[in-house]
C-alpha cells in the first residue's frame, strides 16, 4: 500500500489528496466505517453539520487516536508495539449549514460541530452552499476568517461556489479561500471553475467523485477498467488525482473502502486522460448552486 499524495493549500497548510467521504453514512455507522478506513491508511474525512453524523466521526477518529495512545503507554493490553495515530497525523473537515450562514450564527454553529466531533480544532472548514440569494455568504465567510486567525481552523474555504460567487467574495474576503469543494466528475469536468481555481490559487476538490455511481457504468471507463484490470471506480479515481483534484469517495463496506484506497500504484497514460476528457455532458447528479438557498 502506496500513501496518498500531499497538496499544499495556498496557506501551507498540507492535505492528502484522497480522503474520505461522509455523505448519507447513517450516524450509528459513521465511527465504525471511520476506523475502517483509518486501518487502511485514510487519514482524511469530511464531513458536514448537515450529514448528522459528526459526533460518529469523531468516536472513531477519537478511538483510533485513544486506542494508540494507550498501546504506546502499556495500556493497551495485547503490550505490542503499534504506529502511534495522533491528532496531527489526521486531517478533518466539516461544514457550515445553510441554515447557520451569517457571522453570529457560524461561529454558534462551528462550536456545536466542534463540541460534536470531539476535536480542538478542525482542520478544513467549508461554506456548505453560497446561498446567494439570502446574501451571506460573505458575512458567513468573515466569521471562518475570525476562527481561522483564532486558530481553531487550519485553512478555510468554500464548497459548491460557481465562478461568479468567487468573484463577489473575493471583494471583501481578506483570506483566499484555500479549497472549493464541487460536484466533479468524468461527466460534469468543470473545466473552467477549475481554471478559474488556479488562477486564485484555490484548491478543486470533488465531490460526487463517481457521479454517484453513474460514471462506472460508461463504457469508456469499463473499458479502461479493462486495459489497466483496475475497477471502473479505481479508473475514477486516478483521472481524479492526475487533474490535481483532491477526492473524497463514500464507501460502505470494507472491500470499497480498501478498492477507493489502491489507485497509488499505477498511471493512466496521457491518451486515456484525453479520452477521459472527452466524456463531458455537463450533466449534475446534485442540485446547481443557483437553486440551492
Amino acid at each position: 500500500m502506496r500513501s496518498p499524495a500531499r497538496l499544499t493549500l495556498n496557506n501551507g497548510v498540507q492535505m492528502e489528496r484522497l480522503g474520505f467521504g461522509l455523505y448519507k453514512v447513517p450516524p450509528k455507522d459513521a465511527d465504525n466505517l471511520v476506523a475502517t478506513a483509518l486501518g487502511e491508511g485514510y487519514r482524511r474525512f469530511d464531513t458536514a453539520a448537515m450529514y448528522g453524523n459528526e459526533v460518529g466521526v469523531g468516536r472513531g477518529i477519537g478511538g483510533a487516536v485513544g486506542d494508540a495512545a494507550a498501546a504506546n503507554n502499556g495500556t493497551g493490553g495485547s503490550g505490542e508495539s503499534v504506529h502511534t495515530l495522533s491528532r496531527e497525523d489526521l486531517f478533518v473537515t466539516t461544514k457550515v449549514w445553510n441554515d447557520d450562514q451569517g457571522y453570529d450564527a457560524t461561529l454558534r454553529a462551528f462550536d456545536t460541530s466542534i463540541s460534536n466531533l470531539g476535536l480542538d480544532y478542525v482542520d478544513l472548514y467549508l461554506i456548505h452552499w453560497p446561498c446567494a440569494g439570502r446574501g451571506l455568504f460573505a458575512e458567513t465567510y468573515k466569521a471562518m476568517e475570525t476562527l481561522y486567525r483564532e486558530g481553531k481552523v487550519r485553512a478555510i474555504g468554500v464548497s459548491n461556489f460557481q465562478p461568479g460567487h468567487l468573484e463577489e467574495l473575493m471583494q471583501k474576503a481578506e483570506v483566499v479561500p484555500a479549497v472549493n469543494q464541487v460536484e466533479l466528475h468524468p461527466w460534469l469536468q468543470q473545466t473552467r471553475l477549475r481554471t478559474f481555481h488556479d488562477q486564485l490559487g484555490i484548491a478543486t476538490e470533488a465531490w460526487s467523485p463517481l457521479g454517484r455511481g453513474q460514471v462506472l457504468a460508461d463504457p469508456a471507463i469499463v473499458a479502461l477498467a479493462e486495459k489497466y484490470n483496475r475497477t471502473p471506480a479505481q479508473v475514477i479515481l486516478r483521472w481524479h488525482l492526475q487533474l490535481g483534484n483532491l477526492v473524497i469517495p463514500k464507501a460502505s463496506s470494507a472491500g470499497r473502502i480498501k478498492e477507493n484506497f489502491a489507485i497509488f500504484d499505477f498511471e493512466l497514460d496521457a491518451t486515456d486522460m484525453d479520452g477521459i476528457a472527452g466524456l463531458e455532458r455537463h450533466h449534475r447528479t446534485g442540485s446547481h448552486p443557483d437553486n440551492v438557498n
